[in-house]
């Protein structure tokens, strides 16, 4: 049995197909779906969506925030910006990186601010590990 999987960026459908489970970066931790997963709506932090199509074979890619939805026709995931690791470069992720940055300066009270510190950590953390 296999677990329909969508995701989504306002730029495009970053991938669609059955695969055998996706592992995401949840605001409360990472959390792995698999076929017949109970339905849930959970929001995203950015960091890296693992794939894990049947046959074992893996794709990975970074997303920057977004909510996923468990349904009984599988799981979609609505990424604020989504890119296959692949396709991600240190250009790429020095842009992101200030992006952050932005919108650490733009933060208008503590509570956005903090959100916006935690974002630019994980990015910073994200462009270590390349």
């Amino acid at each position: 049995m296999a677990l329909h999987f969508e995701l989504v960026s306002p730029a495009k459908l970053l991938f669609s197909g059955e695969v055998a489970s996706v592992t995401l970066p949840g605001t409360e931790g990472e959390m792995t779906i698999m076929p017949m997963h109970a339905p849930v709506l959970a929001t995203l932090r950015p960091g890296i969506v693992t794939v894990v199509r049947d046959g074992g074979a893996t794709d990975k890619m970074f997303v920057r925030g977004g909510f996923a939805e468990v349904n009984a026709k599988g799981l979609t995931v609505l990424a604020e910006t989504a890119i296959a690791m692949a396709d991600l470069d240190a250009s790429a992720m020095s842009e992101q990186i200030k992006s952050a940055e932005v919108d650490v300066a733009e933060a208008k009270d503590d509570e956005t601010k903090r959100r916006a510190n935690e974002n630019l950590d994980h990015m910073k953390g994200l462009q270590a590990g390349l």
